[in-house]
């Protein structure tokens, strides 16, 4: 059996591939960055990862 440890960011908009170990955790989802799991309150493309698009 294969242990997960990187998984796309939860936040629909981005395309992150984050390590579960080093993810922001919030209600069960990982998420790349604090402004990703925050649901982005100062807009779209705040999170400050390449290749994200929000």
């Amino acid at each position: 059996m294969a242990t997960v440890t990187q998984m796309k960011c939860a936040c629909e908009a981005c395309l992150c591939i984050v390590s579960i170990e080093n993810a922001v955790k919030k209600n069960d989802h990982f998420y790349c960055s604090e402004a990703c799991a925050e649901g982005h309150p100062n807009g779209h493309g705040d999170c400050g990862h390449q290749g994200c698009t929000c």
